[in-house]
């Protein structure tokens, strides 16, 4: 029974015999394959250009793959031994297609790049270490290989993304992120800021109890966050809008609702309450300037008309907050 928890879970490369590191890279080209035909069905409806690329990286590693086939039954027959990359120690991993399918366009092109350099180290590493002759020069050409197929996702990218179409994907993937970070990151963070003033101030002026005031915000702030996040998340899929990841979007919304409403909060740890009152203003006008700059950068608002708007709504609320408390 002990013996079954401490059996080693992978098998270190020395002791696979030429047959099984044979087996090991067949299999190997074979996930790869699945894996650059996944990159090309998640980028085809907005980066075609790009998978074309991936569908012309999973054609050769399909070609290496039945060479290799081909290499084992000329020298060990028609049945190929079960060994994959996670049976053996050190083999680099891949990701699962469920982490592929909301990866951006240039982390794809530069995981693809990554994944060959990987495995060519490896094999680098491994022939290194084999002290059997055939064996070093098997891996040696397998090296050779994924230098190959490295060098293959430069020129393909070259051949199917010239210039004005990677201008034209990276404005789509520029638009992409706005539409999945920005756009509710914002709104969270407008939210949050102009939603709390009014009841943290309202508390801070009502009982000039820095602490007490302090628990109305991080509540205000935390519920806040927590309300944004499950609506952005909950209204709208992505499917149809095609804003993105529902929980991405939450996540974004989220955070920045709860910090917008704690970064006038947390000033009121400060004891003395005058003292935290006026750190707290500063603050927020620090805040709704802040959110008036990101209109403007990245949603191209006008500054002095997304300035106005801002201010103008957060002076509103901190007014009824500074009213309402001294009531």
């Amino acid at each position: 029974m002990l013996s079954r928890f401490l059996r080693p879970s992978k098998r270190p490369l020395q002791s696979l015999s030429e047959q099984e590191i044979l087996a090991l890279a067949i299999s190997a080209e074979e996930d790869d394959g699945r894996i650059y035909l996944a990159y090309a069905d998640a980028l085809r409806t907005s980066y075609p250009n790009s998978a074309r690329v991936f569908e012309e990286m999973a054609e050769e590693e399909s070609h290496h793959r039945q060479m290799l086939i081909d290499l084992h039954v000329a020298r060990f027959g028609n049945r190929i031994p079960l060994v994959r990359r996670e049976h053996v120690r050190d083999f680099p991993e891949r990701k699962p297609d469920w982490l592929i399918a909301n990866m951006p366009i240039e982390t794809a092109r530069a995981q693809a790049e990554a994944m060959e350099e990987a495995a060519h180290r490896f094999y680098l590493e491994a022939a290194a270490r084999s002290e059997d002759a055939p064996t070093r020069k098997l891996l040696g050409n397998l090296a050779l290989a994924e230098k190959s197929h490295e060098t293959l996702a430069r020129r393909l990218g070259e051949k199917h993304t010239p210039d004005d179409v990677k201008e034209e994907e990276a404005q789509t993937a520029h638009r992409q992120f706005l539409l999945t970070y920005v756009q509710p990151g914002l709104a969270g963070l407008m939210d949050g800021s102009v939603s709390t003033l009014a009841p943290i101030f309202a508390a801070a002026f009502a009982t000039q109890d820095t602490w007490q005031t302090f628990l109305v915000g991080l509540s205000a702030s935390v519920g806040a966050g927590i309300s944004m996040g499950f609506t952005e998340a909950a209204h709208d899929d992505g499917k149809l809008s095609g804003r993105g990841s529902p929980i991405k979007r939450g996540l974004a919304s989220g955070i920045m609702t709860a910090l917008g409403g704690l970064g006038h909060a947390l000033p009121y740890l400060i004891p003395h309450f005058w003292t935290a009152t006026a750190v707290a203003a500063v603050v927020v006008f620090v805040e709704l300037w802040a959110i008036a700059f990101i209109q403007n950068k990245y949603m191209e608002t006008p500054f002095l008309r997304a300035a106005f708007q801002v201010v103008l709504g957060g002076g509103l609320v901190l007014a009824a907050g500074v009213l309402i408390g001294n009531a």
